[in-house]
């Protein structure tokens, strides 16, 4: 256990008792260069030892075959550490170590078949497990999907199954990412599986916390004793969710067996401690993407891609003024030269920053559909915000309705305007969105990507133009098409802002809600729609995504300044008309040039 907590650059105190013999030390920064080396030092102050040195090391011998090393140092102090030490270490732990390396060895085999996982689950949850794949596919999750994910609950091991990562199972089956977090979502509605709010160390990227429910998610920041590092609970980078099988189904024993080992931390591929001077030269085998190296104590660090057809040698130096420029693509097997050209010891790690990118955040989780229909109660508790990142925010509102209602009657008006919602409300579902709530003919909305916002409208903008037009061909109650089209009086026409930029979310009325200056500026800006256009602000129009569907559609563009009252400075925005003119209606030809809305 630890005895003082984490000393600079994670040297630790620890403190263990074994068979009535105390032992207290410090241990060094575990070492390793993914996957040749790994290796801890251990520098006793009471016990029967001084120092302990222990390096494992794999040595590739032909096609699949692997060389296992395993090396013990101990210096023992005094009488009692030199006639125990060598019994201990020497015959009793050397035999029990041969004995579970052998056994791996025989299973994993020439061919891995003695590694095929085997059904673990207790025979009385397999009517469980059988019972959840039929309300999976009732849910309408994908049989091949299903089937994996129930394979996966059956058969992995504890470790694995002790956080299941959407996003990292959806990888690694290579299926889509949003259909193995719905699928997991709704598995959490048959009894397979259950959901916690991990909060995630954001440099060794394990858990720190854990919440079941928004509403149980303490407030205040959180403390990382591995990594002595305190941070947020930011919705965007640190707040992942995360599951794990019912115990009705199958109970999970996954006691940490490491505190600062690799495997605890499977996005850092090479940690090596310099002292100060010091150089070293390391080689392992780094996965393609891009990558970053970082010392402790120091913000941040220089990024590099990692190429096939890369350098095959890379500099990096720290100095007293920081670190020396970065290197252009180096290959996976490169040869990374670090140098420590400070004047104290400094660890430093090589990590992958693609490894965060399979985390499935809350900010991202909170603001899709399936997760709002199957969780509606999952609000944050009375009074509590927190930051979610940058967010797209949609308002629409419809023109037309109330020369609807005169012209038609109420009742069919109204049948039209609930038609809107419904496919309105369908769209943004189709582009991973979510409805946050309605305000008379009003939608507000919620996407991660600006451009899948942009797709949304205007797949609905489509869909109420079509059918203004299938109700206008006959003796239904719009009357009939003249040769002009539908009458614009006897059709409702979608107007909508959008604004990307960060929020919050909070609990109102027991519902899950944004706010912010974001929120209130996209709700201005539909206001300055004419009807059958999307009036997004300039962080809309710049996004790369958004451009690239622009072009691609050939829509039409205006730029607009807008006074906003509430706001100092005007805003530049696009207003932007998908499709031939002629077909919308209510896009002025001489839009004026600046339009003052109102903000709160």
């Amino acid at each position: 256990m630890p005895e003082d907590g984490p000393s600079p650059n994670a040297r630790r105190r620890l403190r263990l008792r074994v068979k009535g013999v105390t032992l207290e030390w410090e241990e060094l920064p575990f070492e390793w260069v993914r996957p040749h080396r790994f290796g801890v030092v251990r520098r006793y102050s009471r016990g029967p030892l001084r120092e302990m040195r222990v390096l494992a090391t794999l040595e590739e011998e032909g096609e699949g075959r692997t060389r296992l090393s395993y090396h013990v140092h101990a210096r023992p102090r005094g009488l009692f550490g030199r006639l125990t030490a060598p019994l201990q270490i020497g015959v009793i732990s050397r035999i029990t170590f041969g004995r579970a390396f052998k056994r791996y060895a025989e299973k994993v085999g020439s061919d891995g078949e003695g590694m095929r996982a085997e059904t673990v689950v207790a025979h009385r949850s397999v009517p469980r497990l059988e019972r959840a794949g039929r309300r999976l596919a009732d849910a309408g999750v994908a049989p091949e999907l299903a089937d994996r994910l129930l394979e996966h609950v059956a058969t992995a091991d504890d470790l694995s199954l002790a956080r299941i990562r959407p996003y990292e199972r959806a990888d690694t089956w290579g299926l889509p990412r949003r259909a193995v977090l719905g699928a997991c979502l709704h598995a959490t509605r048959t009894g397979l599986l259950d959901l916690s709010w991990d909060v995630i160390c954001p440099r060794c990227l394990g858990a720190k916390d854990r919440a079941d429910s928004l509403r149980n998610m303490r407030e205040g920041a959180v403390h990382c004793d591995s990594c002595d590092v305190t941070f947020s609970r930011d919705f965007a980078r640190s707040v992942e969710v995360a599951f794990t099988p019912t115990p009705a189904v199958r109970a999970i024993e996954a006691p940490p067996f490491c505190v600062a080992g690799p495997q605890i931390t499977p996005h850092i591929e090479v940690q090596q401690l310099l002292g100060a001077g010091e150089e070293r030269t390391v080689e392992g085998v780094l996965e393609a993407g891009r990558h970053r190296i970082r010392a402790w104590g120091v913000p941040d660090g220089p990024t590099f891609d990692v190429v096939e057809d890369g350098e095959d040698r890379a500099g990096f130096v720290l100095g007293p003024g920081g670190w020396s420029p970065p290197p252009g693509p180096v290959a996976p097997d490169a040869a990374l030269e670090i140098r420590n050209g400070t004047g104290s010891e400094v660890l430093f790690d090589v990590e992958r920053i693609t490894w965060a990118d399979s985390a499935a955040t809350a900010a991202e989780v909170t603001a899709l559909a399936d997760f709002r229909d199957l969780f509606s109660d999952e609000v944050l508790r009375a009074g509590a915000f927190v930051s979610v990142g940058n967010l797209t925010i949609l308002f629409t509102d419809l023109k037309g309705s109330t020369q609807l209602y005169r012209k038609v009657g109420d009742a069919p008006a109204f049948g039209r305007v609930m038609r809107h919602f419904d496919m309105l409300e369908a769209a943004v579902r189709a582009h991973d969105g979510a409805v946050v709530k309605t305000i008379g003919d009003a939608v507000m909305a919620v996407f991660r990507e600006p451009q899948d916002a942009l797709r949304a409208v205007r797949e609905a903008q489509d869909g109420l133009t079509r059918d203004a037009e299938e109700g206008a061909g006959g003796d239904g109650p719009l009357g009939s098409r003249d040769r002009d089209g539908p009458d614009p009086h006897e059709r409702l026409v979608l107007k909508a802002g959008l604004h990307y930029g960060p929020c919050i979310a909070v609990n109102l009325d027991e519902r899950l809600d944004y706010f912010g200056s974001t929120v209130n500026i996209a709700a201005r800006l539909g206001a300055v729609s004419a009807g059958d256009d999307v009036v997004v602000s300039d962080a809309v129009r710049v996004d790369p995504g958004v451009d690239e569907l622009l072009l691609d559609t050939g829509a039409e563009l205006q730029s607009l300044d807008v006074s906003v009252r509430g706001l100092e400075e005007r805003l530049r925005v696009w207003r932007v008309g998908f499709g031939e003119p002629s077909r919308r209606v209510g896009v002025p030809k001489d839009p004026p040039e600046t339009p003052e809305v109102a903000a709160s």
